[in-house]
């Protein structure tokens, strides 16, 4: 398949970045009303390595506040906000359940049988989370030991919003290899315009390209996600999926062992390092250089609610490891308020995994 060089024109120009407070302001002013649960584990069959780094994307020292435009609204087709009324028990992307049953459990590892990493990494996030409002939930791997940690809202699926576009160029991708042909420039224009600019009109192309949401969850059997339900009637930003699905894909796009082959990988890699410096937020709070990591957002306000949705997957760097981490909410009172609680999340997340590892030169 053909990878492009560099960055191809025909992007939505660049926004100045808004002005979102540091997440240890933020997080104080939401909070999370959730249980909690954390597993740790060595989900990783068929691993042998984790390939080479793409390009990164332009470096960027704040964060966008402000919502954004049409062209790149996170969402998924006609009226991808409608949702149904918030319901304790509901599960999927129009519920927004309020609680669940707090537990902590650690699974046994070759690296971490005493459940250090597990601990470490629920007292952090747990922490970073206090007095917020809505759902939460992440997953931490480190990609060289194959630990796994999550923490979150058990048994409550989330709406993906933007961040289903990088599954829906991994199945497109996917079923290029399949039938032996690279992508069209047309299919290369829209997958560069849909994650680096999160533009949907391209993500709604893709979507039918890749035959919605069959063609979606025939991709995700392959990559191995077990949680995640593609959207319904061309509304790929409803896909509903776990934070652990979520680390395997990313384990499908950075990991070996995977369906995808190595000129497929790495043309996901290179896109995700080339999202707009004003998107460029989420998961890169967690990275020893913002500028290095590979990422894709998702955001979406509920109509039925007025509460947002805000989620952030990728791959990063922090203290020598490669971490891949997926941070899940929904509740948020603003996008705003979102941002700062996945930042810190996932902030604290790798700092608790890689302090528990060890730092890895």
């Amino acid at each position: 398949m053909l990878v492009p060089a560099g960055r191809p024109s025909g992007g939505r120009p660049r926004r100045r970045p808004g002005g979102v407070l540091r997440t240890a302001a933020l997080v104080g002013i939401v909070a999370l009303g959730c249980g909690t649960v954390l597993q740790i584990s060595r989900d990783r069959p068929g691993a042998r390595g984790t390939g080479g780094h793409a390009s990164a994307a332009p470096s960027s020292s704040a964060r966008a506040s402000a919502a954004p435009s049409s062209s790149s609204m996170s969402g998924g087709g006609p009226a991808l906000a409608a949702g149904a009324a918030p319901s304790a028990t509901a599960q999927g992307p129009t519920g927004l359940p309020t609680h669940d049953a707090a537990r902590v459990s650690a699974a046994p590892s070759t690296r971490d049988t005493s459940g250090s990493a597990a601990d470490a990494v629920a007292q952090a996030v747990r922490k970073a989370a206090a007095g917020a409002h809505g759902l939460l939930s992440v997953a931490v791997e480190d990609l060289s030991s194959g630990v796994t940690a999550h923490y979150g809202a058990a048994g409550h699926s989330f709406a993906t919003a933007s961040i289903a576009k990088v599954d829906i160029l991994a199945a497109l991708l996917l079923q290029a290899q399949q039938a032996g042909r690279e992508l069209t420039a047309a299919e290369l224009a829209d997958a560069n315009a849909m994650i680096t600019n999160s533009d949907n009109s391209a993500a709604d192309a893709l979507y039918t390209r890749i035959g919605r949401a069959s063609g979606l969850d025939r991709a995700n059997r392959a990559f191995g996600l077990t949680s995640t339900a593609a959207g319904a009637a061309g509304h790929w930003g409803l896909t509903a999926t776990t934070a652990v699905d979520q680390v395997r894909l990313l384990r499908a796009i950075f990991g070996a062992g995977s369906p995808l082959d190595a000129d497929s990988r790495g043309y996901l890699r290179t896109q995700m390092g080339l999202v707009e410096s004003d998107q460029n937020w989420g998961v890169s709070a967690a990275a020893d250089d913002r500028s290095t990591c590979r990422l894709k957002n998702g955001w979406l306000p509920r109509s039925a609610t007025g509460l947002w949705v805000v989620n952030s997957i990728g791959e990063v760097r922090h203290d020598g490891r490669q971490l891949l981490i997926a941070v899940l909410s929904d509740g948020n009172a603003t996008q705003e308020q979102g941002i700062a609680l996945v930042e810190a999340a996932a902030a604290a997340a790798a700092g608790a995994l890689t302090g528990a590892l060890g730092t890895h030169a």
